[in-house]
């Protein structure tokens, strides 16, 4: 089966808006892993506009009582960044090419010009952690992340979740699919991530097999509109009709 990953970045930024700590993350957290979310995902960006650097550190602190749930921290590798990912030593680390003024994550890496890259990886080699690069549907990408020493890759989705033509729709599907093929061809897990939810993920999963998938944004207005259970049950059945 396919994991579920819950991205709390804008629960986190709706709580700043107010300058209070309602709602409240960590209690978000813990009603998450009640109802059987396995994988939890923070974005601190440098701006702190959402998830704060003091989140990571309490949300890995509550995970440790549930050696069943992983933390997964993503994040444009600079030097604070890194140093956050050998003090926490998350489950999983994925890498994003985000600018400090980027409003979402919108590419993969540019891999032909590793060396920035190489020189992060070789850094974080030093902890435990899953390295995961956050790519481009291509097939060749996945082949250049296994090569700068990688073990996992999440693929950029927004394309396909953006297609309302079936045309357009199968052929993001089949280049994710390739993508998948080659990554797992090469020893890679394949996570994947942008722009998922309720309506389209289904399709995906059924043509492409996917470790993990990553959902926040989407995930939060379906929240508002049929409340967290019922979302929460809906997206774990998706996952599960999708069993290795």
């Amino acid at each position: 089966m396919t994991r579920l990953s819950i991205n709390v970045n804008k629960i986190a930024l709706i709580r700043n808006s107010r300058g209070t700590n309602f709602p409240d993350l960590a209690l978000f957290v813990e009603n998450l892993l009640k109802l059987g979310v396995k994988v939890i995902t923070v974005h601190p960006r440098p701006d702190q506009r959402h998830i704060k650097y003091d989140d990571v550190y309490q949300i890995s602190n509550i995970l440790k009582q549930y050696p069943d749930v992983e933390l997964n921290v993503e994040g444009y590798p600079d030097q604070k960044f890194i140093d956050l990912i050998k003090d926490v030593v998350p489950a999983q680390c994925t890498l994003v090419p985000d600018s400090p003024t980027q409003l979402t994550s919108d590419h993969g890496w540019d891999l032909q010009d590793p060396t920035f890259l190489q020189s992060v990886i070789k850094e974080l080699r030093s902890t435990p952690t899953r390295l995961a690069l956050f790519i481009e549907p291509n097939k060749q990408d996945a082949i250049l992340a296994k090569q700068l020493g990688v073990d996992a890759i999440e693929i950029y989705t927004e394309y396909y979740a953006s297609r309302i033509e079936k045309d357009q729709i199968d052929l993001a599907i089949q280049s994710i699919s390739e993508t998948c093929i080659a990554a797992e061809h090469v020893g890679l897990v394949v996570n994947a991530g942008h722009d998922l939810n309720l309506d389209n993920l289904e399709r995906l999963l059924s043509h492409c097999h996917i470790s993990e998938v990553s959902i926040g944004h989407a995930f939060t207005i379906e929240c508002i509109q049929y409340g967290i259970i019922e979302v929460i049950q809906r997206y774990l059945a998706i996952c599960e009709k999708i069993r290795e």
